[in-house]
């Protein structure tokens, strides 16, 4: 969007591509297609996806005909939440896209790699929007106070720009509640309090600065580790209470699913990821119901860290190491050639040998007799390594075992 940048380009050379947007709630999308549009000297139509049929689509793409016949003025299409139009809606769009009827830009916060047509797909170029950071809605927050004419204090604007979640609507949306709360609360003089903030989010009268939005979640993450239910569940609602992001949490304990539960519980991130997805699906308030069961289950799980030990003991080794050669027996050996030059010579088959297991390294030669997994003795975790060391040792009978004819 730069002077060099390529959207800037575009717009400059008045010449636009059918494209889709894709990014998370609050990023900018519709605007950012209005703004192109405009910019480009292009007309606009726009549809939602979500209340938009077919019938909508013919209506606007006949417009469209019109103005190009008429005018020369060729249209953009605008389509908010494009994923949720079904294949013969998509399919409507296809012909005028390729005939450059329209200019094609969809909005969408799913993937569109799994929700857009394929076909559709093809013939637009993907643009990648991601959540704004803290800065960023910092800087649109004392804007958009600009133009009201209010003043924000930094505390003011720590406690929007951490409620946000990176959704400059979210940021907005709080800071014009906040400013009507004040105003109403001090006969037209704008002086907005961390309060009037907590308020606006969700008539809660919690004070949500910066330092308390990462104590509160550091205390849910630390009574989960430390296996107190009712600690975890009271800081959960806490963060709720005070309008912290559904999915910000669903998303800390899809990673402490693996990081302190871990192998102990290894269905943890199951509860946890399916929890994500039903917070996306529902939405607050239900969603609490889903992330307190989530919270309870992993509170009450047993707990390893060994996951999070292997991988920093692993990627030590890597970065130490730096880049080794893959074993010979080890190499793909699916090709012309590969033979000759060795690979995969020596490679034992471990379903060739009973319990499906034989010994052989799969190190590479620098490394070989390391050992970055250090398993606890824990949930789950102790049965699955106990049947794994009576496996691995050197004393055990399935090592020496020939290969089953």
């Amino acid at each position: 969007m730069g002077p060099e940048g390529p959207l800037r380009r575009f717009v400059e050379a008045r010449q636009l591509t059918s494209m889709i947007l894709w990014g998370p709630a609050g990023t900018g999308k519709t605007t950012l297609a209005r703004i192109v549009a405009s910019s480009a000297g292009y007309s606009s139509e726009s549809l939602s996806a979500v209340n938009g049929g077919v019938k909508d689509v013919r209506e606007a793409l006949s417009r469209a005909r019109e103005r190009l016949g008429e005018r020369g003025q060729r249209t953009v299409l605008f389509i908010d939440e494009v994923h949720r139009f079904n294949k013969a809606q998509q399919d409507l769009l296809l012909p005028a896209t390729e005939t450059g009827e329209i200019v094609l830009i969809g909005a969408t916060t799913e993937n569109p790699y799994f929700e857009v047509n394929a076909a559709l797909m093809s013939r637009s170029t993907l643009w990648r929007l991601r959540s704004l950071g803290e800065d960023d809605i910092a800087v649109l927050a004392r804007r958009g106070a600009q133009l009201r004419g209010v003043a924000l204090g930094d505390e003011v604007l720590a406690a929007i720009t951490a409620s946000a979640d990176g959704d400059a609507r979210a940021a907005l949306t709080t800071l014009d509640t906040a400013i009507i709360l004040a105003r109403a609360k001090n006969n037209d003089a704008p002086v907005v309090t961390t309060g009037d903030v907590a308020l606006a989010r969700d008539g809660r009268l919690y004070h949500q600065s910066r330092d308390t939005h990462y104590d509160q979640v550091s205390a849910l993450i630390k009574s989960v580790r430390g296996s107190d239910p009712d600690a975890a569940l009271y800081w959960l609602v806490t963060l709720l209470e005070s309008g912290e992001s559904a999915r910000f949490l669903a998303r800390r304990l899809v990673i402490l699913a693996s990081e302190d539960v871990g192998l102990a519980d290894p269905t943890g991130i199951l509860v946890a990821e399916s929890c994500a997805r039903a917070v996306e699906f529902v939405g607050l308030p239900e969603a609490r119901l889903t992330l307190a069961h989530a919270t309870l289950a992993l509170a009450l799980a047993p707990k390893s860290n060994s996951v999070t030990r292997a991988l920093g003991a692993a990627t030590a080794a890597v970065q130490a190491g730096g880049l080794v050669e893959v074993p010979d027996h080890l190499r793909d050996a699916h090709y012309s050639g590969a033979g000759e030059m060795g690979f995969g010579h020596g490679y034992a088959y471990p379903h060739d040998y009973p319990g499906g297991w034989v010994d052989q390294s799969y190190l590479p030669a620098p490394l070989v007799g390391s050992h970055f997994y250090e398993p606890s003795a824990y949930g789950r975790e102790r049965a699955t390594t106990e049947s794994w060391r009576d496996r691995t040792s050197p004393s055990s009978p399935d090592a020496a075992e020939p290969p089953v004819e």
